[in-house]
């Protein structure tokens, strides 16, 4: 792009530097507004990003529009090159500001197996986003998640590199569109490897070999990149052969670029460059840091300067680094800001009607996205769904009365926990939030005073009003005009919170049916069972919880059980307990409608697990694509396929979801059954409507690829399909799979194909496979470019 390539030649060396730095939009406030004299000090020379302007809080979507215009302005007025910033912000379950709609979790979203969905609210977002000058969002995450004591797995898509990867690309497709200028950039996070790190903690090693963080791994990254165009990549805290992300050429330029094909900006996770001093102590000096990220490929250090920005410039002035090294960083910036159209287009109109009104739209959307999320786990005697002649009901549990049970972290609703206590003090579990950086407090301070109701106001008042959610006693109330519905929580999330399961038990005694709603707590602060930073070796339900369970279900009422998780539960030590059992993951304000609309009938749930469950904590990390020869789906030659005290297979598998109705499949049909390497393989299922109720199901297409020189996954997704059907109906399902959607990276090293068997299996989850069909691959092993192969096959559904 020439016009970047002028403005480059114009900058000063200390200007280069600065737009590789970003600014912690708070260090620019005061009680009184934004502050010249550190607007000057901060922003006098420009400046890459703004971080987060709208996660740190104004009081509405209009104060926020203007409060991007006076710092743009500032920057394009005052300074000498007139460059405009980017502002950032997160968007992983909608707009991560005051006043905005909120959506599902991305687990959430992940277990409707519905990816036009998710770009349709991606699309919106966009919107969103761009009505407030905010031109990047932080997201998606593009982690595959494989083991359940870490506390981000609700952050991701799942365990699966084929769903994240079709989820991803839609997130992607839906913010940035096929024209940047209309887009938001979206950032894929955290590259690479980040949901697989030792002892399943937030920040550790990620100990994967080089084959399979490429073909597994990488896989959403490099799908996004050459199907989507992804503007942004940021990567991850980890360290990956001994090497920190930030600081790995051969991670964030060998494979990010080389391979993957990857041209946008690389932004680093939140103070991750001062990490490689004061974490991993891989840098013995701030500039250190900053040289070995600039020299890896790590092009704008966030959310303030540590190891850039000045230091950086020094470092250039010195000889230490050469500056055809930060023109290659500054020069991608400049791309990306005349690609989204900030030189042209700067500001943004402050029209306080349509802001707010576009702000709340995409309520009726998040709710059917709630609705799709419900996955029924167990309904042992077809106990679900219950008679809304419900004469008593009873809900008890700590999520029985809980407005906020559908939101995790990266929304609003929890972001504000964490502002009251980084205002006050409190522990923050968010990466670099909890250090505070260079942020004054009475700053801080300031913005929680102008949120005014978020703050004046208790939580629950202000979820109710803004996001009208209810908690789940509310929603069957609702259903239930004429029952008698009560709530007892019986004990608190946590050990730490009030236990009283003698109410909980006589609560149960008086009621006709029990609604047990139980499960975790994801957050950035207070009591919590997961969220970032919040990592558990023991994944059971917490022991008072467990003994509520025990009590209320020893009393002999029907009993239905809603989980709240984010990640999987080792359930073995209650699931005999339990008849019914429910989840929505953390599904938003409209969660608990979805779930009470379920277990009364009025829905019919649809959705499939997007990662594996296991009996014990022993079993993780557990996920359904092990490689032949490990984990729970061994050979018959294999002698050793489980554990001396238990079976190595999980309590639920991925995809698993059972319905309201039943479906039968008919056999899978090949097109073709011989197929060159090349090629692509047709296979068409009928699948029909057995039962007597209206109902979905995801058709799943698996495949296991033998013989290949490599050890390969003993089953992997490649295809799906979400069906609606009328009783009785029937409709014909047909994949058309292209053979390098299989493609592995060889004993070469190269990515291929080669002939051989390849079975295909055809069912409703990963453990009920309902048909199979054999096709042998011909010809001469084919060596694919990463332009060349693709990461999904094309479904047609007919009637």
């Amino acid at each position: 792009m020439a016009r970047a390539e002028d403005l480059l030649r114009q900058m000063t060396v200390a200007e280069k530097a600065m737009q590789l730095s970003s600014v912690f939009p708070l260090a620019l406030f005061t009680p009184e507004g934004t502050n010249r004299d550190r607007l000057d000090a901060l922003l006098g020379k420009g400046i890459g990003h703004v971080c987060a302007l709208g996660m740190i809080g104004h009081k509405t979507p209009e104060v926020l529009a203007k409060a991007v215009n006076e710092i743009q302005r500032y920057l394009v007025t005052e300074t000498r090159l007139e460059i405009p910033a980017i502002f950032h912000n997160e968007a992983m379950s909608g707009v991560v500001a005051p006043c905005f709609t909120a959506f599902p979790s991305p687990i959430a979203l992940s277990a409707g197996w519905d990816a036009a969905a998710v770009e349709e609210m991606t699309d919106l977002l966009r919107r969103q986003l761009r009505s407030v000058g905010l031109r990047q969002a932080l997201g998606p995450v593009m982690d595959i998640a494989r083991d359940a004591r870490w506390g981000r797995v609700g952050e991701t898509f799942g365990e699966d590199a084929y769903l994240v990867s079709a989820m991803s690309v839609a997130y992607t497709r839906g913010l940035q569109t096929y024209d940047l200028a209309q887009g938001v950039s979206a950032t894929g996070k955290h590259f690479v490897g980040y949901g697989v790190t030792e002892g399943g903690q937030n920040m550790a090693a990620t100990v994967v070999g080089v084959r399979e963080l490429h073909d597994v791994y990488a896989r959403p990254f490099e799908a996004a990149i050459r199907l989507a165009g992804l503007a942004s990549v940021m990567p991850s805290y980890s360290e990956v052969d001994g090497v920190p992300v930030s600081a790995s050429r051969a991670v964030l330029t060998t494979l990010l670029r080389d391979k993957l094909g990857f041209t946008g900006t690389t932004v680093s996770d939140y103070f991750a460059i001062g990490f490689l001093q004061t974490r991993q102590r891989v840098a013995e000096t701030a500039e250190d840091a900053g040289a070995l990220a600039l020299t890896a490929g790590l092009d704008v250090e966030m959310p303030e300067v540590f190891g850039y920005g000045q230091v950086l410039a020094e470092a250039v002035r010195r000889g230490r680094i050469d500056e055809s090294v930060l023109d290659r960083s500054v020069l991608r910036v400049l791309r990306e800001k005349f690609a989204l159209g900030l030189f042209d287009d700067p500001y943004v109109p402050e029209d306080p009607i349509a802001i707010t009104s576009l702000a709340g739209e995409g309520a009726d959307l998040s709710a059917r996205l709630a609705a799709q999320a419900v996955t029924l786990l167990k309904n042992d005697d077809d106990l679900l769904p219950l008679s809304t002649d419900a004469g008593r009901v009873a809900v008890i549990g700590p999520h029985a009365d809980d407005v906020a049970s559908g939101f995790s972290t990266y929304t609003f609703a929890d972001a504000v926990k964490m502002l009251q206590a980084r205002a006050t003090g409190g522990e923050i579990s968010m990466a670099g939030m909890e250090l505070g950086g260079d942020v004054p407090h009475e700053a801080l301070v300031a913005i929680a005073g102008e949120l005014g109701p978020v703050f004046a106001t208790d939580r629950r008042s202000y979820i109710e009003f803004h996001y009208s959610a209810v908690s789940l006693v509310e929603a069957v109330r609702r259903l239930l005009p004429h029952a008698e519905v009560v709530a007892v929580a019986g004990t608190g999330v946590t050990p730490a919170e009030p236990v009283d399961i003698a109410v909980a038990v006589a609560a149960a005694k008086a009621a006709d049916v029990v609604i047990l709603a139980v499960g975790g707590r994801s957050s950035w602060s207070g009591a919590r069972t997961e969220g970032e930073g919040s990592d558990t070796a023991d994944i059971t339900l917490p022991a008072q919880q467990a003994a509520l369970i025990e009590a209320v279900t020893a009393v002999g009422k029907p009993t239905v059980t809603v989980l709240s998780m984010g990640r999987p539960y080792a359930l073995g030590g209650v699931i005999d307990e339990l008849p019914a059992v429910l989840t929505a993951f953390y599904a938003g304000p409209h969660q608990a409608t979805a779930l009470a609309d379920a277990i009364f009938g009025v829905t019919n749930p649809a959705g499939k697990l997007p990662f594996t469950m296991p009996w014990h904590v022993g079993q993780v990390p557990i996920h359904h694509g092990h490689r032949t020869g490990s984990g729970y789906r061994r050979t018959d030659a294999d002698p050793h396929t489980g554990y001396l005290d238990m079976a190595a297979t999980p309590l639920f598998g991925f995809g698993h979801g059972l319905s309201y109705t039943t479906f039968s499949y008919g056999p899978l049909q090949l097109a073709n059954d011989t197929v060159d390497t090349g090629g692509a393989v047709t296979a068409t299922v009928v699948i029909t409507n057995s039962g007597q109720r209206r109902g979905s199901d995801v058709v799943q297409l698996y495949a296991a690829d033998t013989a290949t020189g490599v050890t390969l996954p003993a089953q992997q997704l490649v295809g799906f399909a979400r069906v609606d059907l009328e009783p009785g109906a029937s409709k014909s399902v047909m994949f058309t799979l292209p053979l390098s959607v299989l493609a592995y990276t060889g004993i070469s090293g190269e990515l291929v194909m080669e002939p051989g068997p390849v079975e295909l299996r055809v069912g409703t989850s990963s453990m009920d496979i309902r048909a199979r069909a054999m096709v042998t691959v011909t010809g001469e092993t084919r060596i694919f470019g990463g332009d060349e192969r693709a990461f999904f096959s094309s479904v047609a559904v007919d009637a």
